[in-house]
């Protein structure tokens, strides 16, 4: 094993006493170990902490971290349980940093992995891969950018981290999204390896909700992270040949024009808002300027989906 990247861990979980020891082992089971993983408990009130425990008794690497208990659910929450988890943190020598959600479980060279596209690569600052759920379903990069990294492991460079200034606890969600957008606003390449999956243990948005339910909120999420009119146009347009077939475009389309009737508050900067327009017009233009381009000549060089 070359001489790779050091990393730290951070897990930011509430409730989650089904799901981590999955993760636990998972990380343990490393071909190359983190020099240190906080896991922040935020405010759980079921074994999470004591399971927690029983690991960081064994590993001298893993320290819990016990958040003040709170009320309600929400990714507001997790930010600061990251940022208090990377507090801890601040004192070590690493290279890179990865939040890590509590309900993922992956291959012995996982982090290795992604330490690897980060050491090849000095303009990357944030690197993850996608994930597939239970049920099979993997992550549709159809209208989502191979740049865009999944909130549910990601590993930033430590300067890349530092310059962005950790995650925006905004309540509701996004804070992946944010972070990765600010990262590339500020010059760092990001970007998704699909050699490499996680499995995800909980269908993504449903701890609260059912699967409808969990679509209308990613058409409200879509809107609060700045996608355009024209945009969510094909995006919805594309997840109505998705199964369940039409049900799951009119929902993500319902719950992004619920947030525009409403006017919701964007938490974006105006000048990341307008970064994200620059960004979807060039996509939209280079994914159609490619089907043009194909159905004329054959594949061209721009004829490549947006993921």
């Amino acid at each position: 094993m070359p001489n790779l990247p050091t990393y730290v861990l951070v897990t930011p979980a509430r409730n989650e006493e089904a799901m981590i020891e999955g993760t636990i082992r998972s990380v343990i089971a490393q071909t190359v170990l983190p020099l240190r993983w906080v896991i922040v408990s935020d405010g759980s009130t079921d074994r999470t902490d004591e399971i927690v425990r029983s690991y960081s008794a064994q590993y001298e690497w893993i320290e819990l971290l016990r958040m003040p208990e709170r009320t309600e659910r929400h990714f507001g929450g997790k930010a600061r349980a990251f940022n208090a988890g990377k507090a801890l943190l601040d004192h070590l020598s690493y290279d890179a940093i990865a939040s890590l959600d509590a309900d993922l479980t992956f291959e012995s060279g996982y982090f290795a992995y992604l330490l690897e596209k980060l050491d090849a690569d000095p303009r990357l600052g944030l690197v993850g891969t996608p994930y597939v759920e239970a049920s099979g379903e993997t992550f549709d990069y159809e209208f989502v950018s191979i740049e865009h990294v999944s909130g549910a492991c990601q590993m930033f460079r430590r300067a890349c981290i530092e310059q962005i200034g950790g995650y925006s606890p905004v309540k509701g969600g996004t804070i992946d999204c944010i972070a990765e957008l600010t990262a590339r606003m500020k010059g760092w390449r990001t970007r998704t390896f699909t050699d490499m999956t996680t499995l995800h243990h909980r269908q993504m948005g449903t701890a609260q909700r059912g699967p409808l339910g969990a679509r209308f909120h990613t058409g409200k999420m879509d809107y609060v992270k700045g996608n355009s009119m024209l945009w969510q146009f094909f995006r919805v347009l594309y997840q109505l040949t998705q199964k369940p077939y039409m049900l799951r475009g009119l929902a993500i389309g319902a719950g992004y024009l619920s947030s525009v009737l409403r006017h919701v508050e964007r938490p974006l900067a105006p000048e990341l808002l307008q970064f994200v327009y620059r960004e979807q017009r060039a996509r939209l233009k280079a994914k159609f300027m490619g089907r043009a381009w194909q159905g004329m000549n054959g594949p061209g060089p721009q004829d490549k989906p947006l993921g």
